[in-house]
């Protein structure tokens, strides 16, 4: 809503801003599924999202894996879920367990669906962080029942955006989305010759661009899986690093 307001310039004054005004995302209906529990660090529970440390960047050991089917080749990424156990009164515990979409359980071929290849499509799975699987079950159950639903991100402060690469390759994690958490398309423009520019997902939470960036303060805009946007205005200032993090915009 903001684009037309700003990328005019001078000629603002005849472009009227368009606004959308979309809702804040919802609780989703529950589904069924199984889960089961992973050992891991906190810079292992992040692996195939890219996030280098899920306690330092605010999600906490409070994460999943997710099967092929639910994970989407990392278009998930970031999605946060409630679930509880159920259908089984001998080792589920009462309450729900909150945790992010921060890796990526693979499937097993070598193993059936329902002896081992828990992960295999087009089973939706659950391999959740060992340190806080047994809020909803005893660890002794190894595989319990769940039902689950998609659920707002509470996040700290703005989206996050690490630059990464060098200047003929560039790449951006972005993490901390609140709302819907997933990232469907993110766009970064500068303040000089960088028009919007479209960026790739390159894997999980990093996305890349091989146009040139260094020089120019940098915009970014996020797209959510629920349509929502949020443009960060000039979050990195000209002078911005490799290897360096700037907060924008989230979504309230």
């Amino acid at each position: 809503m903001h684009s037309a307001l700003h990328a005019v310039g001078r000629h603002s004054q005849r472009v009227q801003p368009v606004k959308h005004h979309k809702p804040k995302f919802k609780p989703g209906p529950w589904s069924k599924a199984h889960a089961t529990f992973y050992e891991g660090g906190t810079g292992s529970f992040g692996g195939a999202c890219n996030y280098k440390d899920v306690v330092g960047e605010g999600y906490g050991l409070n994460t999943a894996a997710l099967s092929e089917v639910l994970f989407r080749k990392g278009q998930t990424c970031g999605a946060c879920y409630e679930i509880q156990c159920i259908d089984n009164p001998k080792w589920c515990k009462k309450g729900s367990l909150f945790v992010t979409a921060t890796d990526h359980c693979p499937p097993n071929p070598s193993l059936p669906s329902d002896n081992g290849g828990w992960c295999n499509s087009p089973r939706q799975h659950f391999d959740i962080a060992k340190p806080v699987f047994n809020q909803i079950a005893d660890y002794t159950a190894g595989i319990v029942p769940i039902q689950y639903r998609r659920v707002p991100c509470q996040k700290k402060g703005g989206i996050r955006f690490t630059i990464m690469g060098n200047p003929w390759f560039n790449q951006v994690i972005v993490w901390n989305v609140g709302g819907a958490g997933d990232v469907v398309s993110v766009q970064v423009k500068g303040n000089d010759k960088l028009r919007w520019t479209q960026m790739e997902r390159d894997w999980g939470s990093t996305w890349k661009t091989s146009a040139h960036m260094v020089g120019e303060s940098l915009t970014f805009r996020a797209r959510a899986s629920d349509g929502r946007c949020s443009t960060s205005w000039h979050v990195a200032p000209k002078n911005w690093q490799f290897g360096q993090t700037y907060e924008g915009k989230n979504f309230k």
